[in-house]
């Protein structure tokens, strides 16, 4: 499995916050956060509320309520074969798609 690069590229294709899982709580408690989140840094960042499946999993995501992951071109690009990265760091295998 390749990782996903952390680049602002990637993190402007990335649909996380489109995902049923991130649910109007999270968006609510994560609004301040994403719109000002810094993009300085990203290669030595280990959270980032979005692009789960290049950083850590995502502090309010608690419950599978779907996934999209599939249809992300960066898991596409990246080959990648897990899902649901935003509750489970490296993501799991087993993917349900909407």
């Amino acid at each position: 499995m390749e990782k996903v690069e952390k680049t602002q590229e990637n993190i402007s294709r990335c649909i996380c916050l489109n995902c049923p899982s991130y649910t109007s709580v999270c968006r609510a408690k994560n609004a301040p956060f994403a719109t000002n989140q810094s993009t300085q840094n990203l290669k030595a960042r280990t959270h980032y509320e979005k692009m789960f499946c290049a950083f850590e999993k995502s502090n309010c995501i608690h419950l599978n309520k779907g996934c999209i992951c599939e249809r992300c071109a960066n898991f596409k690009d990246y080959e990648l074969t897990n899902c649901t990265y935003c509750i489970h760091t490296g993501g799991v295998s087993e993917c349900q798609s909407l």
